[in-house]
């Protein structure tokens, strides 16, 4: 049935509000419509009816969804969901728990945070298995049942696409089956994980800046190397999932939907555990796990992976708690093990990588490679003067 409610004008442009039937849920989006045809459809009067906005604006809430907001459509969707506080989630509780594990809580207060604080900057969360049958794709199908079109599941070629309005405006963006492995899409996704603005884009559009408040969720079967990263990343929580088993419940996604409702309740009432301690609430040390320490390793270079092999023995052999070499010094050694690296790349690979700064000053420079049979240096070392690096053995002792 036709309703005149079901348009608006915003600025200049008129819109229709439409539902589009889908597969597995129906799809409310906003589409272009003609005044010449409202006119046709209801009359010359009925223009006088439509809602009128002065321009688009983009404030996420949950708590208290307003519309319109100072005379401005707000693009955000409210929940359609009643919420419900006499429910139970045994289900999606289980599926939390199977997914974060010892990080459980810290998993509960990132939800927590995304319903009552939806534009507080949140750590990029990975979900990585080699195995299959892990729930990685059920949690995102969850979330996206939770925010409903507040979150997009998006391919690696809409995320690298120039034409990003159809996920700027979404609080959740989530990838399944990630494989962003160019510096320039590491980059991008970084920049974005904190930025509060964003050029979207349409085709066939001028690009629009608009605020952004986008949280990325990323889930791989690729532990290793599904994203680049450096030494020193503090913005992505990457968690290994382990398997469900063969067990699952074929019914398991319709029984959480039916949970929504009661832990969306929860989530609205729910006190957040962890206090705020760096611009993406949580502190380094809270969401790193060792599936993160296995991505940095797979993101080594060939001559970084040499490097810290070398290093590694270096310690074994002399036991010190630290040691201290020139690019020079590296550039020999390597050399000595058939690698023929200058001393500007090591310089800027220790600085960039490692986060590691030049000392000016005399230094003794430890090798297992003096040590030989007939070698004058008896001690391992020769003591030296110059720029160097120290290497600690925490940093570079297996």
């Amino acid at each position: 049935m036709k309703d005149i409610n079901q348009y608006i004008r915003v600025g200049v442009d008129y819109f229709k509000e439409v539902t589009i039937p889908m597969n597995n849920e129906d799809v409310k989006t906003l589409k272009r419509w003609n005044k010449q045809t409202i006119i046709d459809d209801f009359g010359k009067k009925s223009i006088a009816d439509i809602t009128k906005y002065e321009g688009f604006c983009f404030i996420p809430d949950h708590v208290n969804f307003q519309k319109s907001i100072n005379g401005f459509y707000n693009s955000y969707e409210p929940i359609s969901y009643k919420l419900e506080p006499n429910g139970t989630w045994d289900k999606i509780d289980m599926l939390l728990r199977h997914v974060f594990a010892e990080h459980y809580d810290l998993g509960l207060d990132f939800l927590t945070l995304l319903w009552q604080k939806p534009t507080q900057v949140l750590p990029i969360l990975c979900l990585v298995s080699e195995e299959r049958n892990t729930g990685k794709t059920t949690f995102l199908n969850l979330l996206k049942a939770i925010f409903e079109g507040n979150m997009t599941l998006n391919t690696n070629e809409d995320f690298r696409s120039p034409f990003n309005s159809g996920w700027a405006g979404k609080l959740i963006i989530g990838v399944d089956e990630v494989l962003l492995d160019k510096k320039d899409d590491s980059e991008r996704i970084k920049n974005l994980s904190t930025a509060k603005y964003f050029k979207a884009e349409a085709k066939g559009k001028d690009k629009e800046e608009v605020e952004f408040f986008g949280k990325f969720i990323l889930c791989s079967n690729n532990e290793e190397n599904f994203v680049k990263i450096d030494a020193n990343e503090i913005r992505y929580w990457v968690r290994k999932v382990p398997t469900l088993g063969d067990s699952v419940d074929p019914n398991l996604f319709n029984e959480l939907v039916k949970e929504v409702p009661a832990f969306a309740y929860f989530l609205s009432q729910r006190m957040i555990a962890t206090p705020k301690a760096t611009r993406m609430w949580f502190t380094k040390e809270q969401i790193h796990t060792e599936a993160l320490n296995v991505l940095i390793r797979g993101n080594r270079t060939s001559i970084e992976k040499e490097l810290e092999e070398m290093l590694s023995e270096e310690f074994a052999f002399f036991e010190l708690d630290s040691l201290c070499y020139s690019a020079t010094n590296l550039s020999d050694m390597l050399k000595n093990r058939g690698l023929f690296v200058s001393n500007n790349y090591i310089s800027t690979t220790l600085q960039t990588k490692y986060g590691l700064t030049y000392k000016n000053s005399s230094y003794k420079w430890y090798r297992s490679e003096a040590c030989g049979n007939g070698n004058p240096i008896t001690m391992g070392y020769t003591s030296e003067k110059g720029r160097f690096f120290e290497f600690t053995r925490e940093l570079f002792a297996n």
